[in-house]
């Protein structure tokens, strides 16, 4: 049995992904740009084992039929670039809500895939670690690394200049995120069928992709100045014109719940009214993440703490990107 065990943390997109050009290879329309979290991850462990007969995938302690499919596909891909086809078992767990818009698919498949290639052996560059963790899922490619991410859309119909690069290190800007928890309760639409329903349907979408050039190109100046006034406008406004596009969809994509609305409202107060540096943003789901510096979190973890409706609030500085755990590759 080859057995190899990896964490990764998930990110948090700043200027958003959703629409994608290739569902098959899952090759996004347009870049993104996002931050990767520190206490929030996912740990996994793979194991190819020739007497399982078949993949199998424990989440949190408990059988997952229903993310087989994407793991097994996943586990093919590295099984192809080592010339195996032993079957794996992979245990994979969380410290936080799964399928809840918590980017749980980003840290879930930039782990499965760095402990996986390590397992069969496969000596892999990060980027090459990145195309394949976009395969699985399209924010995993930025959960490969740590700090600030940017993820390349490419042009290639195969995918090969579709990857993410690191912008600047998670120490570099340590800037903090405090997630206010709305709901634990997966999504009823996940985010590939979300995205191809948005994209089919939406009057707005082609609006939606005409704007992440340019917020891109800001995104990286404020980050380049460590402006973080100009990086609140363009996360913000990225997160909004993203749910805009999501709200024109037929029928209607609406992911938020009454509090996810009133944090957003809240941390607006806080800026406009007291001068807290926070801004907010929103992926596929009801949970709010407030971008801050160190020296606002409490005042921030406070002000969401009090939203009726929050269930919780988690507080995370930037981390690293994705990586081994104890000896990989070696027999057990």
């Amino acid at each position: 049995m080859l057995t190899a065990r990896a964490r990764a943390q998930p990110n948090i997109a700043l200027v958003k992904y959703w629409g994608k050009r290739d569902p098959a290879l899952n090759l996004p329309e347009r870049g993104s740009l996002s931050i990767t979290l520190d206490t929030l991850w996912t740990q996994t462990q793979v194991s190819f084992d020739a007497s399982l007969g078949v993949d199998h995938m424990l989440l949190d302690g408990r059988d997952c039929p229903e993310g087989l499919a994407r793991t097994s596909a996943c586990l093919d891909l590295l099984r192809g670039l080592a010339g195996s086809h032993l079957p794996a078992r992979v245990e994979t767990h969380n410290n936080f809500p799964t399928a809840a818009g918590l980017a749980s698919s980003a840290s879930g498949f930039a782990a499965l895939v760095v402990a996986g290639s390590a397992a069969l052996g496969l000596r892999l560059e990060a980027r090459e670690l990145s195309i394949l963790a976009r395969r699985a899922s399209g924010s995993a490619a930025r959960s490969i690394f740590g700090g600030f991410v940017e993820m390349r859309a490419g042009v290639g119909a195969d995918g090969s200049d579709a990857y993410a690069v690191p912008v600047l290190g998670a120490a570099a800007w340590p800037l903090c995120v405090v997630v206010a928890v709305t709901s634990s309760q997966a999504k009823t639409v996940h985010s590939g069928p979300g995205m191809q329903l948005t994209r089919r349907t939406s009057p707005y979408h082609a609006a939606w992709l005409a704007t992440v050039d340019d917020d891109l190109a800001a995104a990286r100046t404020a980050i380049e100045r460590r402006d973080f006034a100009a990086l609140a406008a363009v996360g913000e406004r990225s997160c909004l014109a993203m749910h805009a596009d999501m709200l024109a969809s037929r029928p209607a994509l609406i992911y938020w719940i009454g509090a996810t609305l009133e944090c957003i409202h809240v941390i607006r107060e806080l800026r406009e009214r007291e001068g807290v540096e926070a801004f907010f943003t929103v992926d596929a789901g009801p949970q709010v993440k407030v971008v801050c510096t160190p020296a606002a979190a409490s005042r921030v973890a406070a002000a969401l703490g009090g939203v009726v409706g929050v269930q919780e609030v988690l507080v995370s500085g930037l981390g690293g990107g994705a990586h081994l755990l104890g000896d990989a590759g070696a027999a057990a």
